[in-house]
């Protein structure tokens, strides 16, 4: 395996601007860096479940992607736009954050099955890197598993980021929120016109 190319492409695709490390940067502004890593250790675990199934399902989801990936980019842009707008309209006496905060791990995991990115980005590091090369089931668990740690320590460093600046985004917080919902309403624009 190209290890060099396979490293450079997973970096690159992993720490990029992208709906899980703006969520877990504007999570980690909100409730602070401890409470954040449950979102981040659910984004690790839901890419650990998608590289695992798009190694294990590699040639059904080739085969069906044509067929799925119209309705999973228009499902993907609209949730990303609805996470937009709950930015752009929260405050930090937001009511409804206590309920969003008790199932960061969930809604961290679960997003990644709707993120045409991250399931995208698994079907290329499987088909590329490691189908090719590699035969063994454990080979794939443990590629599965450090690809769910590099999408862990990608949030995270967006979290540490956030809540460096958390006294400064506080003073701020009306145009920080402005700018994540923009750059979230990007992210959807993206998706349906690449």
């Amino acid at each position: 395996m190209p290890f060099l190319s396979f490293l450079l492409f997973v970096v690159v695709s992993s720490f990029t601007p992208g709906p899980n490390n703006i969520m877990a940067m504007a999570f980690a502004n909100q409730i602070a860096l401890k409470r954040s890593l449950i979102f981040c250790a659910g984004v690790g675990g839901g890419f650990f479940v998608i590289t695992l199934l798009c190694t294990v399902f590699n040639l059904l989801l080739t085969n069906l992607l044509p067929v799925i990936e119209t309705p999973l980019m228009i499902f993907g842009a609209a949730y990303m736009l609805y996470l937009a707008y709950k930015i752009l309209t929260s405050n930090s006496q937001s009511r409804d954050q206590a309920a969003v905060h008790k199932n960061l791990f969930w809604i961290g995991a679960l997003m990644q099955f709707i993120n045409p990115k991250g399931i995208l980005y698994s079907i290329a590091v499987v088909a590329t890197y490691i189908l090719p090369y590699y035969s063994t089931y454990f080979s794939y668990f443990m590629f599965a598993v450090a690809l769910g740690f590099v999408g862990f320590l990608s949030t995270f460093s967006w979290s540490l980021f956030g809540s460096l600046f958390q006294s400064f985004i506080s003073k701020h917080r009306k145009p920080f929120n402005i700018i994540m919902a923009l750059l979230l309403v990007y992210c959807a624009i993206s998706i349906i016109y690449p």
